[in-house]
């Protein structure tokens, strides 16, 4: 992976890579990052990097331990199943009431991100499958009509897409995931409110199942 930084926007550029990494698994859970060794990879200040760490530690992708440094942030299964719960709530309701409300610019909007989620996943573009599933999310909840679900939602996207890679890392899943987002968004156009709701918690549903199978492993060597 090339952590290089361009000259341009220092700062936001390396929170943006080390972000990144982090949603790639290329830092693992767990796994201690040192400034030093941040600072020579990426070619940037030790400022740029502390100031990246400290935003990327708000998104809670990462913790600072007094006296140790900062750790990649790790997600239990119990923390990760109360994420999907409340994701399937919230985006359900989401989904339900952009269904009545979309027009058919935010109807094409979503349509252009899932084509490119479908072509990042032929491509076998990891971040790129992020980029254009959080584009599909972000239009739902922008026009959804309701500022209290975005921004709780807004609150969880970091550990939300921390999970998304998780699953998605999972052989298949993503071909899956596109079926249920055309899904979703077929009872969208059809500003079928009630048919959207449940496209919508079936997805969350079935991704929930998708990274109960990539955490299991785990689970199982520490019992």
């Amino acid at each position: 992976m090339d952590l290089k930084v361009e000259p341009q926007t220092v700062q936001i550029q390396t929170a943006n890579k080390l972000r990144n990494a982090i949603l790639s698994g290329y830092f693992k859970p767990g796994q201690r990052l040192v400034e030093a060794d941040l600072c020579e990879t990426m070619q940037v200040s030790r400022s740029s990097v502390r100031e990246a760490l400290r935003g990327l530690e708000a998104e809670k992708l990462i913790t600072i331990i007094p006296n140790r440094g900062p750790f990649v942030a790790e997600i239990t299964w119990d923390e990760a199943k109360e994420i999907y719960h409340v994701r399937a709530i919230l985006e359900g309701e989401a989904a339900a009431l952009f269904a009545e409300r979309a027009t058919s610019e935010h109807k094409r909007e979503m349509a252009q991100a899932l084509a490119a989620f479908v072509n990042a996943d032929d491509a076998d573009d990891a971040i790129g499958r992020l980029t254009s599933t959080s584009r599909f999310y972000d239009v739902m909840l922008r026009e959804c009509g309701n500022r209290i679900i975005r921004d709780l939602l807004q609150g969880l996207v970091a550990r939300i897409n921390f999970l998304r890679a998780r699953s998605m890392s999972r052989p298949g899943r993503a071909k899956y995931s596109a079926i249920e987002m055309r899904g979703m968004l077929r009872a969208m156009e059809k500003n079928d409110p009630v048919a959207a709701r449940a496209a919508t918690v079936e997805h969350v549903r079935n991704a929930c199942a998708a990274a109960e199978a990539v955490f299991e492993p785990r689970v199982q060597r520490s019992a």
